[in-house]
């Protein structure tokens, strides 16, 4: 195939409703990895948190970002994409808005009248209502709004524009975090929002969906749902996928505190954290051809134990260099395994209810920052000050991972001649 051929496919293998939503979705990125590359710093550092407090609470607010598009799919598919993405921006904008309000003035008497740590946490509270809209509608669109032949491609798409935004957010939220403060971070997170919102309501346009394949009812999705629950492959491959993100999510959790508390306490590992987005940019494209003739199921095996094993870098050395190496290492096991899951995922659903099975599609990322989020907080704590040997900690973070890839290893053993069955539909 030609280039101007190439060309014509991808021109007309999307419709337009997928540039929309994706171009939304760089920004809300940039705002939600803006925050997550600066929260631990915030809540332990300027809020003085301990390290389990500080993990547990990014390990709720997590959950309840990406546990969400459970029901924000089902949502989506039964109300429309438009209405519930233009509500998802407008959440997300009041909740950033007060994450950096936390410390002001105006907010004084709530913070006299009750604990701190309540107060926090019904505040996250708001701003994690919004993620779990905004990601199954832009993947359910990306799924309606390709063809079958550029859907690999299209997922694809999606993931590097996530990845752009995991790149930038962490840079911006240095700059502004050194010269504005940790607030402005969040208020930077509330400005991008409120602009797609803006953009969703004057710009975004629904793909039609045929009668017979239309959620009429909200009984009718949460019909769907229980299908997804009763199919035992994806439920147990969901499962078992939430290894990873355990493992994925000590990026925002544990490194952040590892490193400015046992390493060097003026790090820019804010900063720093936006090599795993550049990674997954910078590779995607030779990863992707490196793997092309995998099964997606091997595929995702082999991006989890890269990933695993990129921890053990940290047990070396915590210098710059070694940080470098073991997020670029993180990133390419991120982009193996990706794109090539949400694919996985997507092609189980059935016409129309694509964004409620994309929204199952997160179980595994939300899962992972439930567990993660405690648990890297009590590995710093307990590695660093109960055992002094705060390195060791990333033996365990990377057997975890270890585990998952074996587990998928297995699943795909008991479940392949299933797939045979269904002529490679998977």
């Amino acid at each position: 195939m030609s280039l101007g051929q190439r060309w014509q496919e991808i021109r007309t293998g999307f419709a337009p409703p997928f540039w929309v939503a994706n171009g939304t979705e760089l920004f809300e990125r940039l705002a939600y990895y803006g925050l997550q590359a600066v929260l631990a710093i915030y809540l332990h550092e300027r809020l003085r948190f301990s390290e389990e407090q500080t993990g547990l609470l990014q390990g709720v607010f997590g959950f309840v970002v990406w546990f969400l598009p459970i029901f924000g799919g089902a949502l989506a598919d039964r109300f429309g994409y438009r209405r519930i993405l233009s509500l998802a921006y407008l959440v997300l904008s009041v909740g950033y808005f007060l994450i950096g309000s936390i410390t002001a003035g105006w907010l004084a008497p709530v913070r006299a009248a009750v604990p701190l740590y309540w107060v926090v946490f019904i505040i996250l509270m708001i701003p994690a209502l919004g993620p779990g809209l905004v990601k199954p509608v832009v993947a359910g669109t990306t799924a309606r709004a390709s063809t079958e032949a550029m859907r690999s491609l299209g997922f694809s798409i999606y993931y590097t524009i996530v990845n752009i935004g995991g790149a930038l957010g962490p840079l911006l939220a240095s700059g502004v975090r050194n010269t504005l403060g940790v607030e402005s971070v969040c208020y930077m997170s509330a400005l991008f929002a409120l602009a797609m919102f803006v953009v969703t309501v004057f710009f975004f346009r629904e793909l039609p969906v045929p009668p017979d394949h239309r959620v009429v009812t909200v009984k009718a999705a949460a019909r769907n749902m229980g299908r997804v629950l009763l199919n035992l492959r994806v439920v147990v491959f969901l499962l078992l996928f939430s290894g990873f993100y355990v493992v994925f999510w000590q990026v925002y959790v544990a490194l952040p505190l590892y490193v400015r508390g046992y390493v060097n306490p003026h790090s820019p590992i804010d900063a720093l954290i936006s090599i795993e987005g550049a990674g997954v940019i910078a590779l995607t494209v030779i990863v992707a051809w490196l793997t092309r003739r995998l099964r997606p199921i091997t595929t995702m095996a082999s991006g989890v134990l890269i990933t695993s094993l990129s921890w053990l870098l940290l047990t070396v050395s915590g210098s710059t260099p070694f940080i470098a190496a073991t997020l670029v290492g993180i990133a390419i096991g991120e982009l193996t395994q990706a794109p090539r899951y949400y694919e996985y995922v997507s092609r189980l659903a059935p016409k129309g209810q694509e964004g409620t099975f994309l929204g199952f599609a997160f179980l595994p990322i939300a899962i992972g920052y439930l567990i993660g989020g405690p648990l890297g907080g009590w590995l710093v704590r307990h590695f660093g000050t109960v055992v002094h040997r705060p390195s060791a900690m990333w033996f365990v973070v990377s057997a975890i991972g270890v585990l998952t890839a074996g587990s998928l290893w297995l699943y795909d053993r008991v479940f392949m001649p299933q797939e045979r069955a269904e002529d490679g539909r998977l």
